[in-house]
């Protein structure tokens, strides 16, 4: 446990340093594919501090989020037999089968809504290249998925200032699941009125 507080840490005190923007950049490419600290982290200090600039600052989370995610892609699709024991010691490996599942039944869907929500999008990013995702609905889906959750965030602490970070820090992960509720029966309505 020592080591994400201390990781947790080390990521907020990023978001204060004059090159906060590229650390923001490094840190939301590796999340998608590899690092366990969500941008999220920095990104709500980092707009609470500058309001002005939550737009871009998201655009910029979004952006490398995705170009990570195609790193994920690729790790899955050409390194899987590396990265399996990994996942494994990580204790990530029922995760993954469990995101195969998703894929199996969901496709498209499964990738925008672990874009947006907190379940680990990296798991979900190997296992398009896993299982040879289409790469254009892979990477439409997280733009939308991690776009509408990184601008959500970013305008939320806009908004709503120092409140609204104490707030997301106490209730993220409930909203987190209640919005792939959400979204996971809306996806249910629609296949089943098709």
């Amino acid at each position: 446990m020592k080591l994400f507080s201390s990781l947790y840490k080390r990521v907020i005190a990023w978001s204060r340093h004059r090159h906060a923007p590229r650390y923001l950049a490094g840190l939301s490419f590796a999340e998608s594919s590899f690092f366990p600290i969500p941008p999220d982290v920095m990104l709500a200090p980092m707009t609470l501090a500058n309001p002005g600039k939550a737009w871009n600052l998201a655009f910029i989370t979004t952006i490398a989020s995705v170009l990570g995610g195609l790193l994920g892609y690729f790790i899955g699709l050409f390194a899987f037999d590396f990265v399996e024991p990994l996942l494994q010691s990580a204790g990530y490996y029922p995760k993954y089968l469990v995101a195969r599942e998703w894929f199996s039944e969901w496709g498209f869907w499964a990738i925008f809504i672990a874009g947006f929500s907190p379940i680990p999008y990296k798991l979900f990013t190997i296992t398009a290249g896993v299982i040879s995702m289409s790469l254009l609905p892979f990477v439409l889906a997280s733009f939308i998925g991690r776009g509408a959750r990184f601008f959500l965030v970013a305008g939320l602490m806009a908004w709503g200032g120092e409140r609204m970070e104490d707030a997301l820090h106490k209730y993220i992960d409930r909203i987190g699941w209640a919005t792939v509720l959400v979204l996971g029966g809306a996806i249910v309505w629609v296949k089943t009125q098709g």
